[in-house]
């Protein structure tokens, strides 16, 4: 597989199916252009998402909104668009792992 950051440099845009932009927005809170704006700021924590990724090249960011807002966003690449599968807020665990790449001042 490749690298994940080059994957992800090779991303032109966003992609998100109706029905799961809004069962995010009705059951987390998140808007669409929300979540995206992690993948703009950083740090950015992405993994691959190994319980689902036989079926579909599948990965996990989180990252911060431009408000400060800890998201969690499972996601894959399709035809050059990061297509959004869920988003919610990070839970404790996720908020540990983001800290730990934080930079310092």
């Amino acid at each position: 597989m490749d690298d994940i950051s080059d994957i992800l440099s090779g991303c032109t845009g966003f992609e998100w199916d109706a029905h799961n932009a809004e069962k995010n927005r009705r059951s987390h809170g998140v808007a669409p252009a929300e979540c995206e704006e992690i993948f703009f700021n950083r740090p950015l924590v992405v993994a691959a998402d190994v319980k689902h990724l036989e079926k579909e090249g599948r990965f996990y960011a989180l990252g911060l909104t431009d408000e400060g807002r800890p998201l969690f966003a499972a996601f894959t690449v399709r035809e050059g668009n990061i297509r959004i599968i869920s988003a919610r807020d990070m839970n404790r665990k996720e908020r540990k792992v983001y800290e730990s790449h934080e930079e310092d001042p």
